[in-house]
């Protein structure tokens, strides 16, 4: 089998099961362990896959940049924004996370709201100027790819605030490997905010369910709640299976 059919064999049972597992491709291909090894780094440095321990995963479409994802299932990601907006509450203080979707959210926020807004977004921030709500930006090195602020300065504003909601926006969603992004600073600020918000809800468009990036910011059942829309139930069950709440939009 030429190396472009094998490649293209890999691919085909990705997007049919979800999911690639590197000793049954090789056993079924009769080829060695080490030949399926070597396709799948290259898949993944075409961007075509995530490798995981053992095989692979589908990598997610979220990790372009932020004007290119807002392009992506815009309906779906609106309705998110919509439910989430619903569940920030009078005298609130919430952290809402960069990204598109919560853009959303913060579009769709009662603009006589009282409640506190934390962000490390000065583009969240930017929508929420003409809200009631006060809006405190967290500052640092701005990480222009997802238009959000980063490292040690960062980390440290977030530990000295107590909020009572996390919206957290990821760019992979999958029930074994948990809540991931594509920046090893990003997702450590994500951990950050979790760590200080006493519950963190999760905002995830259909492209993200199943997918999944290089770095992890949150275990599968970590979060308490996973907002999204336009969503299988199959491509649910499982986080239903680890307590999560599921919020349809």
């Amino acid at each position: 089998m030429l190396t472009e059919e094998r490649r293209q064999r890999i691919l085909t049972t990705l997007a049919r099961d979800g999911r690639v597992v590197a000793k049954d491709v090789s056993t079924e291909l009769s080829l060695s362990e080490d030949t399926i090894r070597r396709d799948l780094r290259q898949l993944a440095a075409e961007g075509l896959l995530q490798r995981v321990h053992g095989g692979a995963l589908p990598a997610s479409r979220a990790v372009r940049d932020l004007q290119a994802r807002g392009e992506i299932f815009p309906a779906e990601k609106q309705a998110i924004g919509r439910a989430a907006a619903a569940m920030v509450t009078r005298g609130q203080v919430v952290f809402v996370d960069g990204g598109t979707t919560a853009l959303w959210l913060a579009r769709a926020l009662d603009k006589s709201l009282a409640a506190t807004v934390v962000t490390h977004s000065p583009v969240i921030a930017a929508a929420l100027a003409d809200h009631a709500a006060e809006v405190i930006l967290i500052g640092g090195r701005l990480y222009k790819h997802s238009m959000v602020s980063v490292g040690a300065a960062a980390a440290a504003a977030i530990s000295q605030i107590r909020a009572d909601t996390y919206f957290m926006g990821v760019t992979g969603v999958h029930a074994s490997v948990g809540f991931t992004t594509g920046d090893a600073e990003e997702a450590q600020i994500k951990r950050a905010l979790m760590a200080s918000a006493a519950e963190t809800v999760v905002l995830a468009s259909p492209e993200k369910l199943g997918a999944a990036s290089p770095f992890v910011v949150a275990a599968p059942g970590e979060p308490s709640t996973l907002v999204t829309a336009g969503a299988a139930a199959a491509d649910l069950a499982d986080f239903e299976r680890l307590g999560l709440t599921i919020v349809r939009a």
